[in-house]
């Protein structure tokens, strides 16, 4: 088993117990890939059909608004799953671009077999719900605590909830997640 695919049963057997000899019956649909700083899995219009398991780095989901704006709504870090979901289950153009925000250690699944492992293998099942029920939570939280909160208490809130956020990425990247300039991002800093 590579070091990729020893993460990725971790991560399976953590949230539904499973043998080395139940996930290489699945393992091989996985494939590694590595991706380097800033380049782009997924553009806009484009239809997704894979999902990603971050082994190493962080991938950045975001979009860009008519007048060029970038909106950042999610960052992928170790051990995590990650697709443009909408675009995945609906078989419609994304919304949003997926860029490695860091070098990147991915491991990559089609929708396809995807599907098929989350019919047929229990583990993968749960494992897709808790991707779905974690999506719905995370949605929640940044509506309810980004529409409602100023930007000084959104960034305590992602200090304390998201560290990995402000110390492994650019300002800019951060600022977009937080829906400020990098200059108001320096100048709240300065207020903590």
């Amino acid at each position: 088993m590579t070091a990729a695919h020893d993460s990725l049963f971790r991560y399976f057997h953590q949230k539904s117990p499973l043998t080395k000899e139940e996930f290489a019956r699945f393992s091989r649909f996985f494939t590694p890939k590595k991706v380097k700083r800033n380049e782009v899995l997924l553009r806009e219009g484009e239809i997704c059909q894979c999902n990603f398991f971050v082994v190493k780095g962080c991938l950045r989901f975001y979009s860009i608004n008519s007048a060029g704006e970038i909106a950042t709504r999610y960052f992928a870090f170790e051990g995590k799953f990650a697709t443009a979901l909408s675009s995945l289950i609906e078989g419609k153009p994304s919304r949003e671009y997926i860029q490695a925000a860091e070098p990147c250690e991915l491991l990559q699944v089609s929708k396809t077999d995807y599907l098929q492992l989350v019919e047929t293998v229990p583990q993968v099942n749960k494992a897709y719900r808790h991707l779905l029920e974690m999506a719905y939570v995370t949605s929640q939280q940044r509506i309810y605590h980004f529409l409602h909160l100023p930007a000084l208490e959104r960034l305590k809130w992602v200090m304390e909830q998201h560290p990995g956020i402000l110390t492994r990425l650019s300002s800019k990247m951060v600022a977009s997640y937080l829906g400020v300039t990098p200059y108001t991002l320096s100048r709240l800093k300065s207020q903590l």
